[in-house]
């Protein structure tokens, strides 16, 4: 189709050397005002909380833990986002499978508003950018919509790696950067150029575990790793059916600051999008770090529980950080702060352990802030007759953690075959969290959706078809979740009884925002099913009257 008539449409580019400069403009709006009320002063709202409240004077404590939470602010005015999807057109993708992407798509194409920004990258054996970074004004929709339902399937291999080097360049050529920006990977396969399906290593579907020479790292555009200093964007990865390579995924994902996704039925993968761009355009916080200062002489911070997110401890103990990151609207953040608490002096009734700190950047207005929470004091008795309980904010940071950690060293065993083993680990960490009291209470949403997570998990990895079929893609979007302490998900539909015909997703650290969007697509789904009965438009028929539509705006 010309360019002059379509310009979003771009010819294939290179394989090297790309450099697209072609991004609409801005939108010079201010962003649209938020409803609603908010956080505290509109601000992030920083807390930091003690294991115990009180310490007899005469003793001492290693690893006394402190946590420390930090909740962004709700329903503020959003900042607007630039968004490529790298998209899987491959053979395997034929039928359905493109259908129900194109449709999830176009999705998510109605959700952008004018000043947010889409460029569409599909991928086989090479890869192509099919429309340029552009502005989701009317006419922006409608053209974005054409070139999406224009995608048909290519045979020639899988080339994860270029695909999103075709995305990374479309990022990184950008001559005007919107406050946010994200990639999206969308894959149904095996890699056939670094992964175990490469075409000079044929390897049975039974080793597709991720043998150990495999350099899943190499698909990370250099820009887009997690330890660059200047990452240009998370790259959020959707493992698509049964038969895609969930360790490339997780790989891509974990190394960009990125969740991972398991869509193992299909017809869920725009509810699995839904929930990803409902978090994508409702960021609220950026570059967030913490900062702890200890205030007594005598305390030491010795460990930092922060999962994905990198902290560090000064060589003296005295102090530590933690970058946070982004949050979304409303998203909540959790981090153990292990410190050594010293015996106090005879007349010292109250120890000030410490101060945290959070510098932080408003995403839509750009403007720095910071936030700090009450230092944190414990009272020094001189005896203490009994040890009260852990805090229960504590105690549920505490078994989180132990069930993240029991999910990682379950998929380390299932990877070495020990698949009895790797359910043992699960069952055991299940009932250490039935046993503690937030579990036990039964009433703490992010401990039920764990529980359901952890017997889920148990299932599939006892069985070694079941662990190749889903276990795997499953532990692995369990670990994302965890790390990120983000909303992945994992949609399937189950066997069990009791679940029949239910998908499950990890529930734990959805957003108000994100719950939404997901909402709005089972809505929209649910509309798109109870029109069936009537003639449906053909797929010609849709493109041509999305032409019109673009002809008329």
């Amino acid at each position: 189709m010309p360019d002059t008539k379509f310009p979003l449409f771009a010819a294939p580019p290179p394989l090297t050397g790309i450099s697209f400069q072609d991004d609409d403009p801005l939108d010079p709006s201010p962003p649209a005002a938020a409803t609603g009320g908010g956080a505290a002063n509109g601000g992030l709202v920083l807390k930091a909380q003690p294991e115990f409240p009180a310490l007899g004077r005469g003793a001492s404590r290693d690893k006394f833990a402190v946590l420390v939470d930090a909740t962004a602010p709700s329903d503020v005015a959003r900042a607007p986002l630039d968004l490529v999807t790298v998209l899987d057109v491959s053979g395997s993708m034929q039928g359905l499978k493109l259908q129900l992407v194109k449709r999830a798509m176009c999705f998510v194409v109605d959700q952008l508003g004018p000043a947010d920004r889409l460029s569409v990258v599909t991928f086989s054996g090479l890869a192509r950018r099919v429309t340029r970074l552009a502005r989701m004004s009317g006419a922006g929709k409608a053209a974005a919509k054409l070139a999406v339902e224009s995608l048909d399937v290519e045979w020639t291999g899988t080339n994860i790696g270029d695909g999103l080097r075709v995305g990374a360049d479309v990022l990184s050529s950008r001559r005007q950067k919107n406050a946010v920006a994200a990639m999206i990977l969308l894959s149904d396969g095996q890699d056939t150029v670094v992964g175990p399906y490469a075409y000079t290593r044929v390897l049975p579907p039974a080793l597709a575990s991720a043998s150990a020479g495999t350099n899943y790292a190499s698909l990370v555009p250099p820009a887009f790793a997690h330890a660059a200093a200047s990452r240009a964007a998370p790259i959020h990865t959707f493992g698509f059916g049964a038969d895609h390579d969930p360790a490339a995924m997780h790989a891509v994902a974990a190394g960009t600051g990125g969740t991972f996704s398991f869509v193992k039925d299909e017809a869920a993968v725009q509810d699995a999008f839904a929930r990803c761009v409902g978090g994508l355009l409702s960021v609220a916080v950026q570059d967030a770090r913490l900062a702890v200062l200890c205030l007594h002489r005598g305390v030491r911070v010795q460990e930092v529980s922060s999962g994905a997110y990198g902290s560090s401890v000064a060589a003296d103990g005295r102090s530590a950080t933690i970058d946070a990151g982004e949050l979304y609207d409303g998203e909540r953040r959790r981090f153990l702060v292990l410190v050594y608490v010293p015996r106090a002096r005879f007349t010292e009734e109250v120890t000030r352990l410490v101060k945290v700190t959070c510098a932080y950047r408003d995403a839509a207005t750009g403007q720095a802030a910071r936030a700090a929470a009450p230092a944190v004091v414990i009272q020094r008795p001189l005896e203490l007759e009994h040890m009260p309980a852990p805090a229960i904010e504590v105690e549920r940071e505490r078994v989180r953690l132990a069930a993240a950690e029991g999910i990682a060293a379950a998929r380390e065993a299932a990877d070495g075959g020990q698949h009895a083993g790797a359910a043992r680990i699960l069952d055991a960490r299940l009932r250490e969290l039935e046993r503690s009291a937030p579990g036990a209470a039964g009433d703490d949403p992010t401990c039920e959706a764990i529980k359901e997570e952890l017997r889920d998990l148990s299932t599939r990895v006892g069985d070694r078809n079941e662990y190749q079929q889903t276990g795997r893609a499953c532990l692995l979007a369990g670990m994302s979740a965890h790390a990120q302490q983000r909303a992945a998900g994992v949609e399937i539909v189950t066997s069990s009884p009791a679940t029949v015909g239910k998908a499950t997703a990890a529930r734990a650290y959805l957003t108000p925002k994100m719950e939404e969007m997901v909402e709005l697509s089972r809505e929209t789904s649910r509309k798109r099913r109870g029109s069936s009965s009537s003639q449906q438009p053909s797929r010609q028929d849709a493109i041509k009257q999305i032409k019109q539509d673009l002809i008329e705006l």
